[in-house]
């Protein structure tokens, strides 16, 4: 019985995620660098590269990732945000 449950479970959360994540996906964002990453401590610098920002107003597109948007929010001071 309980390996009947475990794959009810198992059923709703793969059609879950078949149905939501395009959805999540599908979302981008524009990151514009708009302050130089002179005089700033290292991880902010690297974040930058990361990010794939090199020199001022340069724009790069990413998906709206958790990770993208942890990464942004860590250097928020240095670039500017919209959707895409």
């Amino acid at each position: 019985m309980p390996l009947l449950l475990l794959k009810n479970v198992v059923l709703k959360l793969i059609k879950y995620l078949t149905v939501n994540l395009p959805v999540m996906a599908e979302q981008t964002i524009r990151i514009k660098q708009v302050r130089s990453g002179i005089d700033r401590p290292k991880r902010q610098k690297a974040t930058l590269i990361a990010l794939g920002l090199r020199r001022m107003n340069q724009v790069v597109e990413h998906q709206a990732s958790p990770q993208i948007l942890g990464m942004v929010k860590k250097v928020e001071h240095l670039v500017e945000v919209e959707q895409a």
